[in-house]
């Protein structure tokens, strides 16, 4: 998440102060290799189109606006889309049931948010016993050597299910497997849109 955070930071820098050592380093890629440079104060010529009836811009407005700004857009929109307030916010919840380093991403303030956001899943009784449960659950965790060397969520879900801790934890268990689809059902949604 803090890539996603750094990238909206660096199209946003490359908006403000990046345009001219663009243009300066395309320059001299061109004069290099022997590449003709167009004047950036002629007019900007749509190759088979009549002028007539089209826009007159420079070509520097042309580059600069309609092409730097817009691609720039575009991925600003495509990273906000993909990670709004509330995917972003589901995803650091998620991030909490990694094992990695003997469990140093477990926050369990953030799994019970991730619980609220599923509320057919979780009644507010479940709430009140997932605490409870999370509790005892990373206690466990951290002093049982078959929990100490896992990489990640899927491997939780694994090692839970052999030794049986699934049925200690049944909530937590649940947040893992929901943890585990959420992807799979996101990208069959963006799937069935796409078509």
């Amino acid at each position: 998440m803090d890539l996603v955070k750094v990238s909206k930071q660096r199209f946003q820098v490359m908006i403000d102060d990046e345009w001219e050592s663009l243009l300066t380093e395309v320059s001299s890629f061109c004069t290099t290799h022997d590449i003709s440079i167009l004047n950036m104060d002629e007019i900007f010529v749509v190759s088979g189109r009549p002028r007539h009836n089209t826009k007159q811009n420079t070509n520097l407005h042309h580059y600069h606006v309609e092409l730097f700004y817009t691609v720039i857009d575009m991925q600003l929109q495509e990273l906000n889309n993909r990670f709004s307030k509330e995917n972003t916010d589901l995803l650091l919840c998620m991030a909490c049931l990694n094992p990695s380093n003997s469990f140093v991403a477990f926050n369990k303030e953030k799994l019970i948010r991730l619980a609220k956001f599923y509320p057919s899943n979780f009644l507010g009784t479940d709430i009140l016993a997932l605490d409870s449960q999370l509790q005892n659950y990373i206690f466990d965790m951290r002093s049982n050597d078959f929990f100490l060397e896992l990489q990640g969520v899927r491997e939780l879900a694994e090692k839970l299910v052999s030794t049986r801790k699934h049925e200690i934890y049944p909530l937590v268990y649940l947040l893992v497997k929901l943890a585990l689809t959420l992807p799979v059902a996101t990208a069959t949604v963006e799937r069935s849109f796409s078509e």
